[in-house]
Order: C-alpha cells, then structure tokens, then sequence
C-alpha cells in the first residue's frame, strides 16, 4: 500500500473450532462504534494451520517476537 493510515480502534472477537479433523481460528470484526449499524459483523476471517503459521512467522519477523 502506499499511503497507510492508522485505523480507528474496533472491536474483534475469535473463535476456534474444528472440522473434519482440522482446527480453525475466525476472526470476526465489528466496525467503528459510528457506522449505520453498530455492533453489526463487519469482517470475518478463517486460518487454518497452514494460514496461522505464515501469520505467526510474519509477525514474529515484523516485531521481532
């Protein structure tokens, strides 16, 4: 991206569950307070174990964990 913004802080919540043997992670995000409809679902993501190891390997390069 070439002009990044600080985004306004929301609410978000996860939830992990398994399929077919598999685990996931949702992550569901809500929207700023103002919007039309507030506390209405905005986003929401799923990882498996292959999507929340490229996450975990990206942010422990990022911030150094």
């Amino acid at each position: 991206m070439d002009r990044n913004s600080i985004h306004k802080e929301i609410e978000a919540t996860y939830t992990p569950f398994h399929r077919d043997g598999k685990t996931f992670l949702q992550i569901d995000t809500y929207g700023t307070q103002d919007r039309e409809i507030p506390g209405k679902k905005s986003q929401s993501f799923q990882l498996d174990e292959i999507g929340a190891k490229i996450l975990f390997d990206i942010l422990k390069r990022e911030f150094r964990f």
